[in-house]
């Protein structure tokens, strides 16, 4: 997995961090809020987006809700910010595994869907965003995942081709969007996106449980 491999970029939630139980329980609480219902496959429309696109996403699908984006943006940001500093997690293995890149002369790099301000409060919560060389959110571009801009923007700060650089990715809208951007991509398990196991698998170059599997190197290799 880590041959011809110069810089490691992850995406941060359900990937570095256990936080994907946060956002359902946001998102019922403001569709409650503002009396909305629920679609079929809401979850699915959003994965991948940036924080930016999926507020927008808020306002297309419920033309009734009397909100600005930024409003909609700042509300979302009083329901979770305490939760990212005080209630998230790093993944299992994912701390040790970042001290050994690094110690092998690895650049390390974020590319997150969710906005800068939550990505940092989480990260210097968890006393770790020092070890990164790059964090960048996809706020920054013009496209969310699955399009590639996020991750090229972090290959780019990191000065690594995207061809040495190896995603870690939870969903599969982040995996293309990884595959995109030309780089190798590793699936991580995580409860939120389990039932798309299968997809995961289908999209990624490797899979891991936990990161000691790279260290064990009982990881799985699709490709």
């Amino acid at each position: 997995m880590l041959k011809d491999t110069e810089a490691i970029i992850f995406d941060m939630d359900g990937t570095l961090i256990d936080s994907m139980w946060i956002w359902p329980s946001v998102d019922d609480d403001y569709l409650c809020k503002y009396h909305l219902d629920k679609p079929d496959d809401f979850h699915e429309m959003m994965e991948g987006k940036s924080y930016v696109e999926v507020a927008q996403l808020f306002l297309d699908l419920f033309p009734g809700l009397d909100r600005t984006l930024q409003e909609v943006m700042d509300e979302w940001m009083d329901m979770t910010y305490d939760r990212y500093t005080h209630s998230v997690e790093l993944k299992e293995g994912a701390h040790e595994f970042i001290l050994d890149m690094r110690a092998e002369g690895r650049k390390i790099g974020i590319a997150t869907s969710n906005a800068g301000t939550l990505a940092d409060a989480a990260l210097n919560a968890l006393d770790v965003r020092g070890l990164f060389d790059s964090v960048h959110s996809a706020c920054e571009v013009e496209r969310g995942k699955p399009s590639p801009d996020v991750y090229l923007l972090v290959a780019e700060e990191l000065k690594v081709p995207p061809e040495r650089c190896l995603v870690f990715e939870d969903v599969p809208m982040g995996i293309l969007a990884g595959k995109r951007a030309g780089m190798k991509v590793c699936g991580v398990d995580d409860e939120f996106s389990r039932p798309q196991e299968s997809r995961k698998k289908e999209l990624a170059d490797y899979y891991i449980q936990t990161y000691y599997d790279i260290r064990k190197g009982t990881y799985e290799v699709l490709t």
